[in-house]
């Protein structure tokens, strides 16, 4: 089990984290044949422990609309179940735009941060991210009267203690670190075993003292036992990645390794990366993710897995 109480530093934020943070962007999904009672209690089993003082993670990842926007009530109720936010805790959450019409408005963000504050029932959030901005473009999220603009007034206000940026294609992330306004970074799906486009990007960010958290380490499942080798971040893999993702599970299996803990160990184990955020449901998950943590590799492995990466032309933003 990872140890807690080596945190590591959230870039210049003053907070520090957990190697692992826990994701929550399918609370509120129902399973197969669970109702909403059992849900509802398996993922008030998760928070409660999550927040608990005997939880090895310290950092809660969400959004205004995770869940089918039941997320951040599920952290709400179990921080009040806790009396607040724990001390050395660290929650974060995301101004999203409008599902009905993905309206992106200056307008938009001031109605995101009062939903997840209600929900939350917090006045300040820790770290408030600005979520995909790539559906309007950096361009347009950056313009007077943006969404970014709020972003930097909320934290002027003082109703965020740090802000950052979450999203998608690299080249853009790039962009928004640039501009010298982000106290940290979120990405996704791009800096993995068989996709490593967000090189540069981590580098960037690190020089300017981000906090850096690489969520999706499994590719959205095509690097988890079992997962489907053709899909890979959200949808159809490129042939080379689907290769490469069946190649790496064999030398995985051949030095008795589960290609999951591989997969998260190669982003624990990056010294640019604060925290990885896995998306996790279920105490069961939870106990599967630390064991994958602490799996021992080989030292060898992760040569051989070098060697199996991908072009660059096969990465999700090339394509």
């Amino acid at each position: 089990m990872p140890d807690r109480s080596a945190l590591r530093p959230f870039g210049k934020t003053g907070l520090e984290v957990s190697a692992l943070c826990i994701g929550t962007s399918s609370w509120g999904t129902e399973r197969s044949g669970e109702s909403a009672a059992q849900r509802d209690a398996r993922i008030g089993s998760l928070a409660d422990f999550a927040l608990s003082a005997g939880s090895p993670v310290n950092c809660l990842d969400t959004s205004n609309i995770y869940g089918g926007s039941r997320s951040e009530g599920y952290i709400g109720q179990a921080l009040a179940r806790a009396g607040g936010v724990p001390a050395g805790y660290v929650i974060h959450t995301k101004l999203d735009r409008r599902l009905s019409d993905n309206a992106f408005t200056e307008e938009q963000m001031w109605r995101s941060l009062e939903e997840s504050r209600e929900r939350l029932g917090l006045e300040r959030i820790q770290v408030l991210f600005l979520h995909d901005p790539e559906v309007i473009g950096f361009e347009r999220a950056t313009a007077p009267g943006g969404p970014m603009a709020a972003l930097l007034e909320m934290k002027e206000r003082g109703l965020a203690d740090a802000i950052g940026i979450s999203g998608g294609p690299v080249d853009m992330l790039r962009r928004f670190v640039a501009t010298g306004h982000f106290d940290a970074l979120i990405t996704h799906n791009r800096f993995t075993l068989v996709d490593r486009s967000a090189d540069e990007l981590l580098s960037e960010a690190h020089e300017r003292g981000l906090g850096i958290n690489n969520a999706a380490p499994y590719g959205a499942g095509a690097l988890h036992t079992g997962g489907d080798p053709l899909r890979y971040g959200y949808g159809p893999a490129h042939p080379e990645v689907s290769a490469a993702v069946l190649a790496m599970r064999r030398v995985c299996a051949e030095a008795g390794v589960d290609i999951g803990a591989a997969a998260l160990q190669f982003s624990l184990r990056e010294p640019r990366i604060s925290s990885t955020v896995v998306g996790i449901s279920s105490l069961e998950r939870l106990d599967r993710t630390l064991m994958d943590a602490t799996a021992d590799i080989p030292e060898g492995l992760w040569a051989e897995l070098d060697e199996l990466a991908p072009s660059r032309a096969s990465a999700l933003d090339a394509r």
